[in-house]
């Protein structure tokens, strides 16, 4: 056998065996095939007929997450254990809605034969046959503007430092502010708790249940815009949600760079209620008061940035557009697509808006042609964004009437009442001030800002002690009205 003859034989050995090997391959991908098909046929198509296919159990925080957004299931066919069950009831029953902490337990397939179900609802029963309700008109409203991060630059000496001493509250202070209010039994509830609007547009008071030693309080955050004028001054950027979900701020360092936090009130709430569920009722939070001329929660999504209609483009505004050329129609829409996700995050985790008016402007200084202009911009412009409402807080802490109970005879409360405001709210010094009419409520707010905590500490005493939250960054005196 010659070189050549050789070779051939080699050549052919590979060959057989090269075919012995993708015969052993697609032997065994069909048997991994035919026991896939078993499986699938075992575990997915038998149980689908026989009806008896489950659904994937749920985790507890899941389960919990559910429930702070009101999507919870009941009990049956969670997935959960008795015990992680009871957990996600605890969890609403903290948050005092014993009823549907109940209804979440006794619909479980097990709570018939399980004395631990029977005896978690017992104790809800219990718990809320010891509620009372709470008076309506001795409800306190506290509100506050944008909150100020770093003090070394809101206070710098610049022209601004005098209104953001005037109206503005520090983070160290505003959480102070709520631990103390927390620790006194305070629990957030919404304008809506405290009333009914009726489908023939009567509005009839709510009502509030909790256990001795808890108060209700609403809580408001006005000018939620991030406005241009504060770019540089220590306050957050924007809202936006992070990526695990929840609703942070951005703020922009030194370096230009920007990190993501709580450096403002709705996600320090959230922080504090996911610690805390007990300061929520029924998992409400606050309400944000909306302008929307510079857009809204840091995003400029008012027409003017995409029309960039010369006679209405502030000085404000057009440095945005120097320093933005590149701010199209496209960048416009993902300002409101962008803006729009985060509020209806926000509300899926108990926040409200309300209207502050489009342009912050006082109704009965501007007139009735003013208000109607003014209302239609803020329905284009930040209700299409947020949703529509049904609350109005006046800039300014104005009003559309004095003291007495509106009636229709007052032009402006006949205009925005026929435009779906059922709930008009003021400022108050009062520790609470609460009006029902057949046809509206109304609130005064307390503002607890700088002005307040200097010159009238006594005011807020209810709340909590001055002296134990007073931000020494801050100047002194601080600057009258």
């Amino acid at each position: 056998m010659d070189e050549r003859d050789l070779k051939l034989l080699q050549r052919q050995a590979r060959r057989r065996k090269n075919e012995l090997i993708i015969k052993c391959i697609i032997s065994l991908l069909v048997l991994i095939v035919v026991a896939l098909a078993l499986i699938l046929i075992k575990d997915v198509l038998i149980p689908e007929l026989s009806g008896k296919n489950k659904k994937k159990p749920q985790t507890l925080a899941e389960e919990i997450l559910a429930a702070r957004s009101g999507q919870s299931q009941n009990g049956q066919g969670s997935g959960l254990s008795e015990k992680d069950m009871i957990a996600v009831a605890d969890y609403m029953a903290s948050q005092y809605d014993y009823d549907r902490a109940i209804a979440y337990l006794t619909a479980a397939e097990s709570y018939t034969s399980s004395q631990t179900l029977q005896n978690a609802v017992a104790g809800y029963r219990t718990t809320k046959e010891s509620c009372v309700a709470y008076p309506l008109d001795q409800i306190t409203h506290v509100f506050f503007h944008t909150m100020i991060w770093d003090t070394s630059k809101a206070f710098d000496g610049d022209e601004d430092e005098g209104g953001y001493n005037q109206v503005m509250t520090t983070m160290s202070e505003f959480a102070g502010i709520m631990k103390s209010m927390y620790e006194k039994g305070y629990v957030m509830v919404s304008l809506h708790d405290m009333c009914t609007v009726n489908s023939d547009g009567t509005v009839s008071r709510g009502e509030i249940m909790l256990p001795p030693g808890k108060t209700p309080f609403v809580l408001s955050q006005d000018d939620v815009s991030y406005y241009h004028y504060m770019d540089g001054d220590g306050f957050a950027q924007k809202l936006i949600i992070d990526e695990n979900g929840d609703v942070k701020n951005t703020y922009v360092e030194d370096d230009g760079s920007v990190s993501v936090g709580d450096y403002d009130l709705v996600p320090w709430i959230d922080t504090f209620v996911d610690e805390h569920p007990d300061f929520s009722y029924r998992g409400h939070k606050g309400i944000i008061a909306l302008t929307g001329y510079e857009g809204v929660l840091g995003y400029r999504t008012d027409e003017v940035y995409r029309t960039k209609e010369a006679s209405r483009v502030t000085k404000y505004q057009q440095k945005f557009f120097e320093s933005h050329p590149d701010f199209d129609e496209a960048a416009w829409q993902k300002e409101v697509d962008d803006a729009r996700a985060v509020a209806e995050a926000m509300k899926a985790d108990g926040w409200e808006f309300a209207s502050h008016t489009w342009g912050h402007i006082s109704p009965q200084d501007k007139g009735l042609d003013a208000v109607m202009q003014d209302t239609q911009r803020w329905k284009d412009n930040v209700a299409s964004v947020v949703g529509d409402t049904d609350v109005i807080i006046f800039a300014f802490g104005a009003d559309i009437g004095d003291w007495e109970p509106y009636t229709d005879d007052n032009e402006y409360f006949s205009y925005l009442k026929g435009q779906g405001f059922n709930i008009f709210c003021n400022v108050d010094s009062s520790q609470y001030w609460v009006q029902f009419g057949d046809r509206f409520m109304r609130q005064g707010r307390r503002n607890l800002d700088g002005y307040r905590m200097y010159y009238n500490p006594d005011m807020v005493s209810d709340l909590f002690d001055v002296n134990s939250v007073w931000d020494a960054a801050r100047p002194t005196p601080v600057p009258e009205m």
